[in-house]
């Protein structure tokens, strides 16, 4: 019998075919858990319609994954940023599998980045509306039902932008500040009610995401994507970036038994990126 055998678990931001959501969502399956994913699977509007966002083929994909696991699983299209679609989705958890007893909040936005003062309001908005306010209303959507169970597991994922300011990450680094910070706040309030509400920190992962911010970086600090990813690589002291998959084993433990004891905790992954390399 696996860890999460018996429960449900919501992960947003499943849309992308190499992303931590996606990862999240088939690890938590392979430890017994039924799942809920979620993404907003349309485009954004305006000057922002340029940014790649998850889709629903891509969800049926990982529900199909799932099932072939032996798991039950449902997809959502939600905007993280909109309460009736969040509170649509939860309905619809509890009206499939009756309850709510783990959420990964992955879902996430990186167009507010560059310089501050070339960040337009638009961009800074959607960073926020995603980033922070999607985070607050997800929680604030499961947190009666396990407060009621008086039992519950949230895992916020945040970057390590959000533990040190960096230039040119605008809006970006200060939306993930925002979520280490109401993670802490969270877990003072709800950790009574025997909730755990944790945080985890990625530094550079390679995921779709983890590429184009390669090109990012080329475009403001010269040279070429892969120029940049090498300049990443040599930073960090276990020689690679992250995969995925290395985030979704800690967001596993987080949401185990093992921690139980851990409640506003901010656990960075970055393979020692923040020593530097040897």
């Amino acid at each position: 019998m696996g860890e999460l055998e018996g429960k449900v678990a919501v992960v947003t931001g499943v849309g992308r075919p190499r992303g931590i959501g996606r990862a999240c969502a088939l690890k938590l399956a392979s430890m017994g858990a039924d799942i809920v994913i979620s993404d907003i699977c349309r485009r954004y509007e305006g000057d922002l319609a340029f940014y790649n966002l998850g889709d629903w083929e891509q969800l049926q994909a990982v529900v199909r994954e799932i099932e072939a696991m032996g798991r039950r699983a449902l997809a959502c299209r939600v905007d993280v940023a909109k309460k009736n679609e969040i509170e649509q989705m939860v309905n619809e958890t509890v009206d499939a599998f009756g309850r709510i007893d783990v959420l990964v909040n992955n879902a996430g936005t990186g167009v507010g980045v560059g310089p501050i003062l070339t960040i337009s309001e638009e961009a800074w908005d959607k960073t926020f509306a995603v980033n922070a306010k999607g985070t607050f209303l997800c929680c604030q959507a499961v947190l009666p039902g396990m407060m009621e169970r008086r039992e519950g597991k949230i895992v916020n994922i945040a970057s390590t932008a959000g533990l040190r300011g960096s230039a040119q990450y605008g809006a970006y680094g200060a939306s993930k500040f925002s979520v280490v910070g109401m993670t802490q706040i969270m877990a003072a309030e709800f950790s009574q009610f025997n909730i755990n509400i944790n945080c985890v920190c990625p530094a550079m992962v390679e995921t779709d995401l983890g590429f184009e911010e390669y090109e990012f970086l080329s475009f403001v600090r010269g040279g070429t994507p892969e120029e940049a990813r090498r300049r990443i690589i040599s930073q960090i002291p276990l020689g690679r970036p992250a995969v995925a998959a290395d985030i979704a084993n800690v967001v596993a433990f987080l949401v185990s038994k093992q921690s139980n004891y851990m409640v506003g905790q901010t656990v960075a992954v970055t393979g020692g990126m923040e020593f530097g390399a040897h």
